[in-house]
Parts: structure tokens; sequence; C-alpha cells
């Protein structure tokens, strides 16, 4: 088929996935060297759980780090919504910052997605489309509902919360933690002979074929 000059828009029918930037490409490499790289090189990162993991930014501590971190998102954000949303019911509000639930689930969304990159069949990338990013729009949408289709709301269940948090529910709550314990103390231990303090018959040694008692097993 032969395009005609006239008709080419000169636009990109598929934008690129956006790539993270430096001190997230740093962050992943000492992560690939955490699963991959020598004993002397694991030993040099120090210790794993200390390690900062773009997919959950809590874990990226260094401001710059974390700057460029929202960055990446809010990219990949503006992407999704791009390539993926036709009908405005996917689009993630424009307000997603200012939902956690949407926040910890792009930054893993869009840790999945840079995976794909790197398979070298479209297997993973067939993942990605089938599983991943359809459960996280349904799950947004589930929490969501309809709010913020219009701009931000402000948080529905936050006075729910604020009563989970008072006082008076945290007296509650640990006052029923407090009973278990109470009542934990006070149920009888089973003795190591077994139930009721009965010691258990002695297992005996037996002949599958024949039927015959072999001896008895040793304690």
């Amino acid at each position: 088929m032969t395009i005609s000059p006239e008709r080419v828009s000169y636009e990109l029918m598929v934008l690129p996935f956006p790539t993270p930037g430096p001190r997230i490409a740093l962050a992943y490499k000492e992560l690939n060297i955490a699963i991959n790289g020598t004993d002397e090189e694991k030993k040099a990162l120090g210790p794993i759980i200390n390690l900062p993991k773009p997919w959950d930014p809590e874990t990226c501590q260094d401001p710059e780090l974390r700057n460029e971190v929202w960055a990446w998102l809010e990219e990949v954000v503006t992407w999704i919504n791009h390539e993926y949303a036709w009908d405005v019911a996917p689009l993630i509000p424009s307000c997603w910052p200012m939902h956690p639930h949407i926040v910890h689930e792009v930054a893993v969304v869009a840790d999945q997605r840079r995976r794909t990159m790197f398979g070298v069949t479209s297997d993973p990338l067939e993942e990605w489309h089938r599983y991943v990013l359809p459960s996280f729009v349904d799950r947004m949408r589930g929490r969501l509902k309809d709010h913020c289709t219009d701009g931000h709301k402000g948080w529905p269940s936050r006075g729910r919360y604020t009563r989970h948090i008072s006082e008076d529910s945290l007296e509650e709550r640990e006052n029923v933690y407090a009973a278990d314990l109470d009542a934990l103390s006070n149920v009888p231990r089973p003795t190591r002979g077994g139930r009721n303090g009965v010691t258990p018959k002695r297992l005996s040694i037996v002949d599958t074929t024949s039927g015959e008692i072999l001896g008895d097993v040793e304690d």
C-alpha cells in the first residue's frame, strides 16, 4: 500500500513508554545486583531491605530519587490515559496523586510495564495487557465509584477513618486484645504425654506383607 504524502499527519500512531530517569535506573541496577550479583557485590549493597524500590515509592527516601519517581509516574499516567483510555471510565483521574490507593498501584503498573521491555517474546506484554492493566482499572473504578469525575472530591470515608483512629476506638480494640491474651493464659496446656496426660501407645514396626509385628519403634 502506498500512502499519499498529503495524507500524512506527522503524528505517531503510538507513543513510546516513558523512560525512567537516571536515579531510578540506578535503583533498578542495584536491585538486579541484589538478585544476580556476586557475593561481594551483594555485600557492598548492604541490607537488601533498605534498597529503594521504585514500585514502592515509600522506600525511596532520597528526595532526588523520590522526585524522579513522581515525575516518571506522572508521565506513565499520561501515557496510559492517551494510549489505553478511549472511553472516560478507564481514565486515571488528574487528581491521582491525591489518592494513595492509585499512587500505590500506578507505581506497580509502571514497573510491570517497564519489565515487559526486557522480554524477548510478546508474552510479558500480553500478560500486562490481559491482567495487569485491566485489573488495575477495575480496582480503581471500584474504589473511586463516581467520585472525581468532574474534579477532585474529598475523601468520603474520612469521618469513619477518623473514628477508627480515635482514642475511644483504639482503647476498645486494645481491650479486646487484652481479653484474648487473658483467655489464652487460662487455657490448659496439653502435657508432653498427649491429650489429658495420657501417654500414647508405642508405635510398632509391622511387616506389610505378613502383618507380623517386628518390634517397637524406638523413641
